[in-house]
């Protein structure tokens, strides 16, 4: 198996063992249950923070430590989150349905023809507080999002988000500044 080779048998065996956590996980029905699931696991989640249907991915890398929900935040279902690198979510964020939220890119194995061309990269992903990002977003490793600024549903973040901005496209661009 090339897998096993190019990550070793005991990165190996972390993903199996987190494999196993994210099944667990996703059997607990109950927002309050995931919340607390999160924090025993080493995730920080604020407050009156409420935590739906929402995957992960890569949580064999960074784990569920690298995971920092504020106070009062909503993170809506079917959201996918990339713990590869650090995910910081501050307070009174929202965070709709089906938004995935990348902090890595990869091509693929070390081989891989686009290996030199497109090297792998971990950046972690910030989403100040007050901010709303839509429906369907994507957020590219990297970015992060200012304070009380709104990700329209369906883009593509690929840069910073200065505070108090609205933004929308693929790629994402400035519609306005939030007076």
């Amino acid at each position: 198996m090339k897998e096993l080779e190019e990550i070793g048998i005991k990165k190996g065996v972390k993903f199996v063992l987190f494999e196993c956590i994210k099944i667990i996980f996703i059997l607990m029905s109950l927002p309050p249950l995931r919340k607390l699931f999160l924090q025993m696991l080493g995730a920080k989640i604020g407050n009156n923070t409420n935590i739906m249907n929402i995957k992960f991915f890569n949580w064999h890398h960074k784990g569920p430590g690298g995971l920092s929900v504020g106070e009062e935040a909503f993170l809506g279902d079917e959201t996918l989150i990339d713990l590869y690198g650090p995910v910081t979510i501050e307070d009174k964020v929202t965070i709709a349905q089906r938004v995935t939220i990348l902090t890595h890119i990869n091509v693929g194995y070390k081989d891989h023809p686009l290996q030199k061309y497109f090297p792998k990269k971990v950046s972690g992903v910030t989403i100040k507080s007050g901010s709303v990002v839509g429906a369907c977003v994507t957020i590219l490793s990297g970015v992060t999002i200012g304070t009380n600024s709104f990700v329209a549903a369906g883009s593509v973040v690929t840069k910073n988000i200065p505070a108090n901005t609205l933004v929308a496209g693929v790629p994402a661009k400035t519609i306005r500044k939030i007076q």
